[in-house]
């Protein structure tokens, strides 16, 4: 099928999560955004069906719908009240027959456990920061500093903060014990990596396609514990780090420090197993691009940093929005044969 199969008939059915315990404002958040996607898969001319998921009843939601004649457009991070349980939404998919946007529930689960990612990057020889897990807080082999500390499980910066950013075998045992004690699970030590950040958004299948690369421009901070994207930084306008941290589109690369961060991105989004698209958080030592973090189900809001890498590139949010849906029509069983 050709990704230029007339959008009126491939249905779509925009799947999001509206959690009962979120404030009125994250509700409306929510809401607003999905309704801004569903009006850009309308104008590119797909039939679109908003449904919001408030509970565990994937199946009751879909009832109406036929798996033969619709693609389903996952936007959910959650199914509402379950931890880490954006897999689940996708193997519920799976086991009702929908075809679905975006990674399957194997890719999504792999990237929830931060020691699986970089058991397969490592395995795959594809450069990230030197790295172990600790279960408790005796880290007198880690030798590496600064480091950074980080939940094994926790995804969107959750538990960074410059306190993360440890420089010494004290801060460092005390770090771990805020982790183990805060999240209940593993912490990750890493090599931190104090160099140029990049967000790099990639989409494609049998063949990949890179967007221009976004870089975060941390020279308002001289301190090196503050040089990252908290969470802080991603979700609370008004904060330090949302604030100051500029970002750089397209980032200002040399062609051959173009064409090896797109080699690496290329690279880790196969060995995870991403699908349709996905963001890459890299950074840049010694001209080393260092894979970060493996998003395969990054933030397509209109404003976030893949709907504006594509418009960098030449690509409407309502013609991404439209390709993000024929990718995955190509593996729906009927829809792909119109």
């Amino acid at each position: 099928m050709s990704l230029e199969i007339e959008p009126v008939k491939i249905p779509v059915v925009l799947l999001y999560n509206v959690n009962p315990e979120w404030t009125r404002d994250e509700k409306d958040e929510v809401i607003k955004q999905t309704e801004k996607l569903g009006d850009a898969l309308r104008e590119m001319g797909h039939p679109t069906v908003l449904v919001p998921v408030a509970n565990d009843d994937i199946a009751g939601h879909l009832s109406p719908f036929d798996p033969a004649e619709y693609i389903i457009f996952n936007w959910c991070e959650e199914i509402p009240g379950i931890e880490h349980s954006e897999w689940l939404v996708a193997k519920k998919l799976e086991m009702m027959g929908f075809t679905f946007t975006g990674a399957d529930s194997e890719a999504l689960s792999l990237a929830h456990d931060k020691y699986r990612v970089k058991v397969i990057l490592d395995e795959a020889k594809i450069p990230t920061p030197a790295w172990q897990i600790f279960h408790s807080p005796k880290p007198q082999d880690w030798e590496i500093f600064p480091a950074i500390v980080k939940p094994q499980n926790e995804h969107c910066s959750a538990g960074i903060t410059p306190e993360s950013v440890v420089l010494n075998q004290a801060d460092l045992k005390n770090r771990i014990s805020f982790v183990l004690d805060k999240y209940s699970q593993p912490a990750l030590v890493e090599d931190f990596i104090d160099g140029r950040e990049f967000h790099v958004s990639v989409w494609g299948n049998e063949t990949l396609t890179v967007l221009p690369a976004a870089e975060m421009d941390f020279s308002c901070f001289g301190n090196a514990q503050d040089r990252l994207c908290t969470y802080e930084a991603k979700f609370l306008p008004g904060s330090r780090h949302y604030e100051k941290i500029e970002t750089l589109l397209p980032a200002p690369l040399t062609s051959e420090e173009k064409n090896a961060l797109e080699q690496v991105c290329e690279n880790a989004y196969r060995a995870t197993g991403c699908r349709d698209y996905a963001r890459m958080d890299i950074r840049l030592r010694d001209n080393i691009f260092y894979v970060l973090d493996v998003n395969p189900n990054a933030d397509i809001s209109n404003d976030a940093s893949m709907a504006c890498a594509a418009e960098e590139a030449g690509i409407s949010y309502a013609r991404m929005a439209s390709l993000i849906v024929r990718m995955a029509a190509q593996r729906h069983p009927v829809l792909k044969k119109n």
